[in-house]
């Protein structure tokens, strides 16, 4: 009998572990829905739930004199930008296009891949003492690599 239980446990142990990495899996992506999503609605405490206070958002670009340079965004841009970048709600189409792609999750750590309608992003996140996730470094370009330059 206590062989009998012992095989059970272990035969439903992979299940356990499996449902908590769903659980994972949806909260992390809630997270990246968060960024996103806020953008579209012009909702600014949905990014804020989704982003840690300690963002980091970069990109290259091109100044308007041809030379390089790592654009930089952080948590109070990012937040500016959900609350006033589509107040008009003319920025994206009506169905915006959002793919995620869990690309890794290690315990409290995650790499996501979003693709929007404009961009990509790949995303770091990590599960915080409150068991939330929360998007802490965001590498982003244009699928139009050649719109990534100041006008000048």
């Amino acid at each position: 009998m206590k062989r009998s239980l012992m095989l059970l446990l272990f035969a439903l142990s992979p299940l356990a572990v499996h449902a908590v990495d769903a659980t994972d899996n949806q909260l992390i992506e809630r997270a990246v829905r968060d960024y996103i999503e806020s953008q579209h609605k012009a909702d600014p405490a949905r990014m804020e739930r989704g982003i840690d206070p300690k963002l980091a958002k970069r990109t290259y670009w091109q100044a308007a004199d041809g030379s390089e340079f790592i654009m930089n965004t952080d948590f109070d841009a990012m937040v500016k930008v959900a609350k006033t970048y589509n107040k008009d709600g003319t920025k994206f189409p009506a169905q915006p296009r959002v793919d995620i792609k869990i690309l890794d999750v290690d315990q409290r750590v995650a790499t996501v891949k979003l693709t929007a309608d404009e961009w990509i992003d790949y995303m770091h996140l990590y599960k915080n003492q409150r068991s939330e996730w929360k998007i802490v470094n965001v590498l982003w370009q244009y699928h139009d690599t050649a719109r990534q330059v100041s006008k000048k």
